[in-house]
């Protein structure tokens, strides 16, 4: 007979975020053992009676305060020996979030928490450069041909910060003409007729997406892509 071995189910949360200067990932100083003092992703141990993306939302919101975001699945990591307790599986999820929407409260079992350079990173605990890894590839992937990079925004923005986002995800340089003919002629962007304001530069004109008007293209056969 095949011994059976017991496996427990967590979740891991890869959350990103955006300023002025970079892509960032919230981290948490883990409180407990394993790897007390390690900086990682939020996360823990999926509770008998919740799914796997309520187990999600209240880490994030345990560990980090940060509720009602963008969250979608991104992967199962499971190799044998990824976790020093024994045999446990994670779910992993990515969320991306307007980081000055979410103050941060580092609580339960995190002493610490704080936003991350993606490209400035401490040593993570348990695989979780990995799920990171895996996160910024399907971000980079995923930017491209669905909204979802909005998320990173406020809801104004200009175009120069809509720019700003793809460059510091895609990790490239666009062109600041083709960038504004292409986006504005998706139609998809709301022109408030309003400026920036109390901004040392000149103050540029504000846009909001508008996910209805996305919605209403998509069904006749529009393609987003950047």
């Amino acid at each position: 007979m095949i011994p059976i071995t017991p496996i427990r189910l967590t979740v891991d949360c890869v959350v990103f975020g955006l300023d002025d200067t970079d892509l960032k990932v919230l981290l948490i100083r883990r409180g407990i053992e394993p790897f007390l003092g390690s900086w990682a992703l939020p996360g823990g141990f999926v509770l008998p009676a919740e799914s796997v993306e309520d187990a999600a939302r209240r880490e994030l919101e345990e560990e980090a305060g940060v509720r009602e975001v963008f969250l979608e699945q991104l992967f199962t990591f499971g190799e044998v020996e990824r976790d020093p307790r024994g045999r446990v599986v994670t779910v992993a999820y990515y969320a991306l979030v307007n980081l000055h929407d979410h103050p941060l409260t580092a609580a339960t079992d995190a002493d610490d928490v704080g936003w991350f350079a993606l490209e400035d990173l401490p040593a993570l605990a348990f695989d979780h450069d990995e799920i990171l890894r895996v996160a910024a590839e399907r971000l980079r992937g995923k930017v491209r041909y669905q909204p979802i990079g909005f998320e990173l925004l406020p809801e104004k923005f200009t175009l120069s910060q809509l720019q700003g986002l793809y460059e510091k995800v895609l990790d490239r340089t666009l062109d600041k003409r083709n960038f504004r003919r292409k986006v504005l002629a998706m139609g998809i962007l709301i022109d408030l007729d309003e400026i920036q304001q109390d901004v040392a530069h000149r103050a540029a004109r504000l846009y909001r997406f508008d996910e209805n008007l996305y919605r209403q293209r998509t069904e006749r056969g529009f393609n987003f892509e950047l």
